[in-house]
C-alpha cells in the first residue's frame, strides 16, 4: 500500500472566487482518475459573488457538492436551477457543454466541493449529461457516532443515487464523533483519497488535519480514528491510465484534440447538443 498526504493552496478561479485548491494538474497522474479538487467557500460575499460565469468543458465530469449555502446554475443543454445545502450536481461534459455557477448573495457560509473526474478516450466525446441530486435523495447511514452520506457507490448494502457513471466512483460524505472508529474495505486497484473538511484524525496511522488530503494506492482497507469531531470526503475510483492533455477547462488525450476543441470554440462549433 502506498499513501501520501497532499496539502493544497489558496487561489482564485472563475471571475475571482477565492477557493482552496487541493490538487490539480501537477498531481493528475498520481490522482487518476481524479483531476482536480477544489474547496470553495466563504462567509464574505466579496469572496464569491462574482462566481463562475459562462465557460466550456469537454472530456471530463464535474461534480459540485454543496456543504452550506446555495449556487444558481445554468447550462447549454437546458438545465437551470439552484444547488442547495447537501445537493449534488454531477455533470458529464463529454463532447462539450457551456455552463455557469453563480452564488447569490446569502447570509452565513457558502461552501462546497468541486471534483473533476476524467473520462476515458472512448467516452471523451459522449453526449453531455446532467444529474441533479437533492439532499433528500442521498442515502444516510447513522450508527454509533458515525454518519455516512452515500452520493455514489455502495456502503453497507446501501447505494447512492448517482448511477450509470462512465468511471466507477465511490463518493461518501463522512462525519464522526470524537473517539469513534470506522473501517472501509477498498478496491485494491483503485485510487482512494480522504479530504478533511473539519477536524483531525488518524487515517491508517497517519494524522491528517483540516484541509489536508490523504491518498492511497493499492490499499485493501482503511481505518479512520477521529481525534476530534471529524468530517471528510471519501472518494475512490478506478484509474484510467491514459495520456492527459489539459488546457484549462478541457481535458483530452492529445494536444491535437485540445487544439480542435479550442478551434471549435472560436468557430462556434464546440457545442454538439444545444437547447438554449
Amino acid at each position: 500500500m502506498e499513501k501520501m498526504i497532499l496539502t493544497g493552496q489558496s487561489t482564485t478561479d472563475g471571475a475571482g472566487v477565492k477557493l482552496f485548491r487541493v490538487f490539480a494538474n501537477d498531481n493528475a497522474k498520481l490522482t487518476d482518475p481524479f483531476l482536480l479538487l477544489d474547496n470553495f467557500g466563504s462567509d464574505r460575499p466579496e469572496d464569491y459573488i462574482r462566481g463562475f460565469p459562462w465557460h466550456p468543458h469537454r472530456g471530463i465530469e464535474t461534480v459540485t457538492y454543496m456543504l452550506e449555502g446555495k449556487v444558481e446554475h445554468e447550462d447549454s443543454i437546458g438545465n437551470k436551477g439552484t444547488i442547495g445545502t447537501g445537493d449534488v450536481q454531477w455533470m458529464t461534459a463529454g463532447s462539450g457543454i457551456l455552463h455557469q455557477e453563480m452564488p447569490p448573495l446569502q447570509e452565513g457560509m457558502m461552501q462546497g466541493i468541486q471534483l473533476w473526474v476524467n473520462l476515458s478516450s472512448k467516452n471523451k466525446m459522449t453526449p453531455p449529461k446532467y444529474r441533479g441530486i437533492t439532499s433528500q435523495e442521498i442515502q444516510i447511514i447513522k450508527k454509533d457516532g458515525v454518519e455516512i452520506k452515500i452520493i455514489s457507490g455502495t456502503y453497507d448494502n446501501k447505494k447512492g443515487p448517482v448511477k450509470d457513471l462512465n468511471v466507477d466512483v465511490e463518493y461518501f460524505d463522512v462525519s464522526m464523533d470524537k473517539g469513534k472508529t470506522i473501517t472501509f474495505d477498498l478496491k485494491k486497484e483503485y485510487t482512494t483519497f480522504c479530504y478533511l473538511v473539519e477536524g483531525e484524525g488518524y487515517f491508517e496511522g497517519s494524522i491528517v488535519k483540516r484541509r489536508q488530503l490523504i491518498l492511497f494506492k493499492d490499499a485493501v482497507n482503511l481505518t479512520v480514528v477521529a481525534n476530534e469531531n471529524l468530517r471528510f470526503m471519501f472518494v475512490s475510483g478506478m484509474p484510467i491510465n491514459e495520456p492527459i492533455a489539459w488546457g484549462g477547462p478541457i481535458v483530452m488525450n492529445t494536444r491535437e484534440e485540445l487544439q480542435t476543441a479550442f478551434d471549435e470554440l472560436e468557430q462556434g462549433t464546440f457545442i454538439k447538443t444545444n437547447r438554449l
